[in-house]
Order: structure tokens, then sequence, then C-alpha cells
């Protein structure tokens, strides 16, 4: 068969390459791949849709010097990054950019190829959702379980009643104001409590109650940090005595549980002395709170109720076998309660110190271990404007109101409940005291400051004493400031 040429197509391929004629020639048919790439007449066509004359089957180059290459959308880059053991390297189109941070997650497949390559469910399998309630696990509260001891949860009930006694007490005063029926006896009540009453400042300690002091209830609360209180010499109930509580700390627990209640046994560590915890006069202006107060024995900080507690009363009508307890450092001590610290507001504080010259009261330095440890507050020092309200207001109203958290009822990391760690109260040796001044109030200064330099060393010796035992987790050792 004679081959002729074709303009622009070259030579025509003698054998057919429709599947029909080369049925009828008895031919073998042509794969797919040669069918979808030569034309009607044999003809191959390039990658770029140009066609070239074939002659016997061979590609011819291509016209105006393009070549066959398959060329990249535009915008698209290549990329050359598997290499097999050959040298030879795949040539891909770059991937996004999340591509490279999802093939490292957890160091294997990324995750849409993990989930291709899970091995198929089975019909009877069940297809489950996310597990309720797992994410409390990995919580940064922890919380309470359930299966907490009954005594330990009475504890807590013992101690929330303590630290929201006020707010509760006030409540139920407002709750029955809103009631007409009570005016009758709120009226003459709040006339009796804020005009009349002097329970608080005469010393007579009439409201005080034995039962309510010694109580079960107590013994809870003490147990919950726990407590102890821990003497270091007898004190002979002949005397009368002025114990100062060192630190404030946030709320004074440790000073509550020694002296307000019988739950750490004072009267059997100090038999025939009564001891009375002294706080500020305006709590026995709350109504209800002040009977509370009285009938756990507290009385006013006072001065006029001091010089009435030890000179009135007692064995003799005088004051001997009496005692009361004075938180010293006060407001300004409690912004300076954090935990593994002792920072004490002593140096300039001698007022106390006046009080037991003038009635001739011996000085009994108490310690507490621990009653920094109970609360965590801001820092004062990286937010100094915090601490400038604080004082403002101490000027102002004569208390202040630290920035503190703790521990709540059923977790562990937030609320207002003080946190369970022991509190060690230390009492010290009694430092001997010359009454002056009882008639013209006048006192030596020098003998003021030799009292009083008496008073630190016998607290310093209690730090050094028993820091060993008591605060081994300290940060710092104990610091007497103004």
């Amino acid at each position: 068969m004679a081959a002729t040429a074709v303009q622009g197509h070259g030579q025509l391929n003698p054998e057919p390459s429709q599947p029909e004629e080369r049925a009828e020639n008895e031919l073998p048919p042509k794969s797919y791949a040669d069918a979808v790439t030569s034309g009607p007449n044999g003809e191959v066509r390039s990658h770029d849709g140009d066609e070239h004359a074939a002659v016997n089957g061979s590609v011819q180059p291509a016209v105006n010097g393009q070549n066959n290459r398959q060329q990249p959308d535009e915008g698209k880059v290549l990329y050359e990054k598997h290499v097999n053991g050959s040298g030879e390297t795949l040539t891909s189109i770059k991937p996004s950019d999340g591509y490279e941070d999802s093939l490292k997650h957890n160091g294997e497949t990324a995750p849409r190829e993990r989930k291709r390559n899970r091995p198929p469910k089975r019909q009877d399998e069940l297809a489950s959702g996310r597990k309720a309630g797992a994410g409390w696990q990995t919580s940064a509260i922890r919380w309470a379980p359930l299966n907490v001891p009954l005594q330990r949860r009475l504890q807590t009930l013992a101690v929330l009643w303590h630290t929201t006694t006020i707010p509760l007490l006030i409540s139920l005063f407002f709750l029955l104001c809103a009631i007409p029926l009570t005016w009758p006896l709120l009226i003459p009540y709040l006339i009796y409590t804020l005009v009349i009453s002097e329970d608080a400042t005469n010393g007579t300690l009439s409201r005080r109650s034995q039962w309510m002091r010694g109580s079960k209830f107590w013994s809870l609360f003490a147990s919950y940090f726990p407590a102890r209180l821990h003497r270091t010499v007898e004190l002979e109930p002949t005397r009368k005595y002025i114990f100062g509580y060192h630190p404030h700390g946030i709320i004074s627990h440790g000073a509550f549980a020694a002296f307000a209640t019988e739950a750490l046994g004072f009267s059997d560590l100090y038999p025939g002395i009564t001891n009375t915890l002294l706080t500020l006069d305006t709590n026995f202006r709350v109504p209800f709170y002040r009977d509370y107060a009285l009938a756990m024995g507290l009385a006013s900080v006072s001065r006029e109720s001091i010089e009435n507690i030890l000179c009135k009363g007692g064995l003799n009508g005088e004051g001997m076998g009496r005692a009361v307890t004075i938180v010293i450092g006060g407001a300004r001590e409690s912004l300076d309660a954090k935990p593994h610290s002792l920072r004490l507001v002593l140096r300039s504080r001698k007022g106390f110190v006046k009080l037991a010259i003038r009635t001739g009261a011996d000085l009994v330095p108490v310690l507490a271990f621990g009653e920094n440890e109970l609360y965590d507050q801001i820092d004062s020092v990286e937010h100094p404007w915090i601490h400038k309200s604080q004082m403002l207001v101490k000027k102002f109203m004569g208390f202040t109101i630290p920035l503190f958290h703790a521990r709540g009822i059923f977790n562990y990391d937030v609320g207002l409940l003080p946190y369970r760690r022991a509190v060690n109260v230390v009492v010290g040796r009694p430092i001997r005291v010359v009454q002056q001044g009882s008639k013209d109030n006048n006192v030596d200064e020098k003998y003021l400051d030799q009292v009083h330099k008496e008073y630190v060393a016998e607290l310093v010796r209690l730090w050094d004493g028993y820091k060993d035992l008591f605060a081994q987790d300290r940060q710092g050792e104990l610091e007497i400031v103004d």
C-alpha cells in the first residue's frame, strides 16, 4: 500500500486505528492509552494539545521549540522532598504550610491519615460519644471526694460556722426587722445594746458561758487544722497576766481555739487562771453577734476593759488569777500574714506593756507557729496601690480588709475557709512586772523600754527554740518591724 503525504499531518499510518477496521483486517486491538494519544489515523497528540506527525510510531519534536513536558499552573511551587534509595527525587506540588505540623502530631502520621488507616468497625461495634465529666479530672481546682469521713465534714462545718458567724447573725437580724411582729422586741434590744449595756467593758464577765466555751463542738473546730496549745512553764494562779499573741494572721484562728474555748485544754494547763480573749470594741455593736461573743467570754480590747478585768474580780477582788489575751499586731500585721514567713509589728507597740506596768500584770509572750499558713493573700509588693488603699481604710475606719483566699467547702483551692494546716500555739515564760503609775498614770520610760526589750527577747527565744520543730518549711527568719 502506497503511503501518501498529508500536509500538516505527516505520513498516514497504513495500519488502521479504529477497532472496527482492525477487526475487519484481523489485527489485534490497540491499548486504550495508544488509542487516546493517537489521532484517527494513528497520529500522536502531545500533552500541550499540539499535534505532530508520527512516522512508524515515532514522535516528532514540538513545533516552535516547545517541549512536551507538562508545566505547573501559575501560583504553584514545585516541591522536591522525598528521595528514594537510588537517589531519585519525587517532584510534587508543595502542600500547605500546616502540613508539616500535622505530620509532627504525636510524632506519627497526620490526624487525617491516621483516621484513614484505622481498621474498619464491625457492624455490631458500638459508637460512643465523649465521656461526661472527663475534664474534671484535669481541672486546676481539686475537688473533695464524696467519701470524705463524717468527722472531717463536721470539722469543716465548725470552721464554716466560726468564719461566717458575723454575716449570718447580721442577716438574721435584718430578716427579723422585716417582720413587724418582732419590732416590739427589737427596738428595746437595740436601745439596751447600743446605749445602756457595758457588758463588754465592765470586767465582770457576767455573760461568760462555761458551757459554750467547753462544748465538744469546738473540739471539731480545733481538730480541723489541727491546733495545739503548748506550755513551756507553769503560771502562778496568784498573779495576773497579759498574754501577747503573735502573729495576728488573717482571722487569728489559733487565738480563738486556745483562749476563747476549752478545746485545747487551757484550764488544764493553767489551772486557777481565767483568761479572756479581747477583740475590737466595734464587734460589740453588731446585733446578736455581741451576745454570742460575750457568751464565748470575749471582751473589748479598750483600755477601760483591760483595766477593769485585771483590777476587779478574781480571787482577791483585785484581779488575782485573771488574764487577758491581746493580739498585738492588729490589722496592720494582718497585711503581712503570708505563708512561710513571720513578720511582726512590735518594735513600736508599747501600749500593752504600759498597761501591764500600770495594772501589775506579768507579760506572757505567745507565738503561734502556722497561723500565717492558713491563708494566701495578694502580695503588697507586687500590688502597691492595693496596699495603700488598705492602709487608707485602716486610718479612717480602724480596721482593714486583707485580700485573701484559701480553700472552699467542697474544694481545696478556692474559697474563704482556712487551709488544713497545723497551728502550734507556744506559751513562753512570763516577764515579771513591777507595778507603777496605778494612781498618777506615770510610768518610767526607761523601765517601759526595759520590759519591752525583755518581752521581745523572750519572743525571739521561742522562735529560735521551736522553729525547727514547728516551722520546718520557713523561707526566712523572724522579722520585728515598726
